[in-house]
């Protein structure tokens, strides 16, 4: 049975082995391998994969007619590839044995999230009677980050023979892993080398091909009994063979240790002989598991969160996936937060602004790991200041899609698999990018202190997406308020006003908003430093007196469409036709990708008042309601309870909900206006890959924005801890549904703060660590509590 720290999957499903695949993979930040069964090759149904974070390679392939380039995280060597059969002693051989063969009796896979440890179970039985029971035990290291290992058990029932086995590294492998991306060019790997040492380890060497990321993998083969057959090489991969005793009461093992470099690492160097030399002298499996289980429970100690229940369990495998995906060892890589994890290869492993519901929980927990994803931003900045300058803007213009340059790598063509019309893609005009790094960098430096990313790359940052926003700004003196003209919202399912021939809309609430909290967010942080540091900008950037004063002029005076009594979520939102709802879902069972099913029919979404998710309301999720009155007030507009609360039950009545993202702000939305309806959508985002709720998009990789956002909810949420400029704030959003939560995290150099919130009941407590100083909380109704280092208080909440 699945416990908070195990998740078991019994029996075999084809369809849902991709799914199993994606939230069994293993990972530690470094490098991740998907949790396919070894002896299944890639095909309709499975799909083995290893990506490095930060590997990708650029293909471009014919499309439509036209020359398009892509770039990739690219799909790596297997190296847990192994075929087996039995040889029986009063019977010819077998046939190789795989998950799909009919002589499949009983089939269990269980990931043990404590240990980072994935097991599948499997029981053969022949038309004679001989069953072979397999279990795999596989591990990615989260204590070294080059290592992985996976160990083979076979046991015999009512049989004695053998157990021929071919241990294989797999270099010929394609990024295939999404359906509609496979008529593009995925064959990344090439100038394959293989060979074997004498001393049982095999090695596969090879490049990408146009960024020329060398790549190698090392295995060393063992197996008990030792009963080595011979070795082979192929022009993409080696072949070590075993003939394994078996009889009744003897089992048999097999174990392969790998390890992988490649020349992205730090020093750089050629990977082939560290893969070898690491191979050759890797540690027992034994002493692997115990290391790496010791790893992750240092881990878990720092990343606590406990919630009773269902809703617990689930919120400890998307923390589980959060840390594989983002652990230490990633704050010492150059790369930012793919969309999809290490998961899968949807979204071609690029990075959106989906860091902005994964870095609040990332640096409360390991704010080393949120400084290096911020960092990734802060080398890229001259590639955005070049994006901004080739539009005859200044400032940083931060792409929709990035990977590893900094270029914009948002695809200029997308497939729709109803009609099977490849169509033009315009989501890279999402410019609200910027402010969700600004938005990030403001967080970090108010919950960590840390002045040297502050006045140093953080401010940096701000600046050059501030100099974007008032560059990008444009004054109509009919209204006598800036606007920003031409860009995509949230919701990109509206990228154009129908009938238009030039795509974009112009003054999306959200984007608007969210560039003057910038600008102002900008002038405060250049204010606040050092003068000498102030000249040195001022001279570098171009800030002069006249270009200051423009930012504070915009930050006051741009424009934000209002209809109805609701705000508007972009200029003539409200006067687009209202779409048949109750008819679409009659005659379609999802609705989430409405964009297609309108597509298909000649029509489009840019007609009607329909959203994909969550857009107007985004600042809801922002920014708390004093905030964003304050917000509002500074542009010179009036938002109280009432108008808010119209505008959040206008959009909750047309949102499709198209991405994972946008239930998870409508639930916590809903959750601070108390809606009924609140746990209904943070249940869905809860159950957003565990139960694969858009139809198959779990297997192409899980949704990080959405599992770390989860995690949000819950701590910055209904726990309502919130570091802000006046300092620590726990302001508790109580849910039914979620009646406690214990957690602990780190501010401004207090490491192990434990919070405990039950009904009436709030716990904090300091550990006894650097800084000695004590901890001053603002709890509800503006008093202020102080809790000594190495003290635990309790304190009464207001009932709401």
């Amino acid at each position: 049975m699945s416990t908070a720290c195990a998740w078991d999957f019994n029996g075999y499903d084809p369809k849902a082995e991709r799914t199993i695949e994606a939230l069994c993979t293993l990972g530690n930040g470094r490098f991740a391998t998907r949790g396919a069964a070894p002896e299944s090759p890639a095909d309709a149904v499975h799909y083995p994969g290893t990506y490095a974070a930060g590997c990708y390679d650029r293909l471009s392939s014919e499309v439509a007619g036209r020359r398009v380039g892509n770039e990739d995280m690219v799909n790596l060597p297997d190296w847990t590839r192994l075929r087996y059969r039995c040889l029986p002693d009063d019977g010819p051989a077998g046939e190789w044995l795989t998950t799909d063969d009919p002589s499949l009796r009983r089939h269990k896979v269980s990931l043990d999230l404590r240990g980072g440890v994935l097991t599948r179970r499997l029981l053969f039985q022949d038309g004679h009677g001989r069953r072979l029971g397999v279990t795999h035990t596989r591990l990615v290291h989260m204590g070294d980050p080059y290592l992985a290992a996976q160990r083979t058990t076979f046991h015999g029932y009512g049989w004695s023979g053998a157990v021929e086995v071919e241990s294989v590294i797999d270099g010929d492998v394609t990024n295939s892993g999404v359906e509609r991306y496979r008529g593009l060019d995925g064959r990344h790997l090439t100038g394959h080398r293989a060979g074997a040492e004498a001393d049982g380890v095999a090695w596969l060497s090879c490049r990408t091909r146009s960024s020329r990321t060398r790549i190698a993998v090392a295995v060393r083969t063992s197996s008990r009994p030792l009963v080595a057959v011979g070795s082979s090489c192929t022009g993409t991969g080696t072949v070590q063979r075993f003939r394994l005793p078996v009889s009744r009461g003897r089992s048999a093992a097999v174990v392969k240790c790998a390890a992988l470099y490649t020349s992205l690492d730090r020093p750089s160097g050629d990977p082939l002989p560290l893969a070898v030399e690491r191979a050759s002298h890797m540690a027992p499996f034994e002493v692997l598991l115990a290391s790496h289980r010791a790893a992750w429970e240092r881990l878990w100690s720092q990343g606590e969160l406990k919630v009773p229940g269902e809703a617990g369990r689930i919120l400890r495998l998307h923390l589980f996936h959060v840390l594989q995906a983002l652990s230490p060892h990633t704050a010492e890589l150059d790369v930012g937060v793919p969309a999809r994890g290490l998961h899968g290869e949807a979204y071609r492993g690029h990075v959106f602004w989906d860091e902005l519901f994964v870095l609040p929980c990332i640096t409360l927990h390991f704010p080393e790991v949120a400084r290096g994803l911020l960092m990734y931003r802060h080398r890229r900045l001259p590639a955005a200041r070049d994006a901004a300058r080739r539009a005859g803007l200044r400032g940083a213009m931060f792409p929709w899609q990035s990977g590893s340059s900094g270029a914009e790598e948002t695809q200029t063509l997308h497939l729709n698999p109803r009609s099977g019309r490849w169509l033009p893609d315009h989501s890279h005009l999402q410019r609200h990018v910027g402010s969700a790094i600004a938005w990030n960098v403001w967080r970090y430096g108010q919950s960590t202190g840390d002045t040297g990313f502050a006045q140093g790359p953080g401010v940096e940052l701000l600046l050059d997406i501030a100099g974007y926003w008032g560059a990008a700004a444009t004054y109509d003196a009919d209204r006598e308020r800036y606007r920003i003209r031409g860009v995509v919202g949230p919701d990109e399912y509206h990228d154009a006003y129908p009938g238009a021939t030039a795509p974009g809309i112009d003054d999306n609430a959200y984007t608007n908003v969210t560039a003057a909290w910038v600008l102002a967010r900008a002038l405060e942080a250049y204010e606040g430093l050092p003068e000498a540091r102030r000249r040195e900008l001022a001279e570098r950037l171009g800030l002069d007196d006249g270009t200051l004063s423009r930012w504070e002029e915009i930050s006051r005076r741009l424009y934000v469409p209002f209809h109805g009594g609701v705000i508007g979520q972009f200029e003539g939102y409200g006067e687009l036709a209202e779409l048949d709802w109750d008819a679409y879902r009659s005659r379609y069972c999802d609705i989430r990708r409405l964009d297609r099913i309108l597509e298909s029919e000649g029509d489009t979404v840019n007609r009607y008042q329909a959203s994909k998710q969550a857009d107007t309301l985004m600042l809801g999720y922002l920014f708390r309601p004093a905030e964003l009155r304050c917000l509002f007030e500074r542009l010179g507009y009036r938002l109280d309870d009432e108008v808010w609360s119209a505008t959040v039950g206008y959009y909750l009545d047309r949102t499709c909900h198209g991405s994972t993202l946008s239930s998870l702000v409508h639930g916590w939305v809903l959750a601070r206006e108390k809606g009924p309806d609140a746990w209904r959508y943070c249940e869905e985002a809860l159950l957003s890959d565990v139960a694969d709720v858009q139809g198959g998009t779990t297997g192409e990789g899980i949704h990080l924005g959405a599992m770390a956002g989860t995690l949000d909810l819950v701590e910055r949420g209904v726990a309502g801890l919130e570091a802000g400029p006046d300092g620590l704030r726990i302001d508790p959003m109580p849910l039914r549904e979620v009646p406690r939560c214990t957690f602990t995290f780190c501010y401004r150099g207090h490491r192990g703060i434990r919070v405990r919130l039950l009904p009436g009941r709030l716990g904090i407590r300091v550990p006894r660590s650097r800084p000695a100083s004590p901890l001053t909380v603002c709890l509800p109704g503006e008093r202020l509590v102080t809790v000594a280092a190495g003290e635990q208080h309790w304190f009464r909440l207001p009932v709401r």
